[in-house]
C-alpha cells in the first residue's frame, strides 16, 4: 500500500472513531478531539500530496476545531 492510501485510510478511521466517541457522550471527548486532530493531519497530508486544495483547507479548519475542542475540554 502506498503512502497516499495509508494517509487517506488512517484519516478516515480516526475520523470515524472521533465521531463515535463524541456521539456516545461517554466522557472521552478529549481523546475524540485528539483523534480528530490526527485525522485532519493525515487527510491534510493526503490532500497536499494529491493537490486537493479544497480538502486541504477543510482539514486546516478541522485541525483548528480539534485544538479548540481539546483546550476547552482540558
Amino acid at each position: 500500500m502506498n503512502k497516499e492510501k495509508v494517509l487517506e485510510w488512517a484519516g478516515v478511521v480516526t475520523a470515524i472513531a472521533y465521531s463515535l466517541l463524541v456521539a456516545f457522550n461517554i466522557g472521552a471527548e478529549f481523546i475524540g478531539f485528539g483523534l480528530l486532530l490526527i485525522s485532519a493531519i493525515c487527510i491534510g497530508l493526503w490532500a497536499r500530496l494529491g493537490k486537493h486544495r479544497g480538502i486541504l483547507l477543510l482539514q486546516v479548519f478541522y485541525a483548528t476545531a480539534a485544538v479548540i475542542g481539546m483546550v476547552r475540554w482540558f
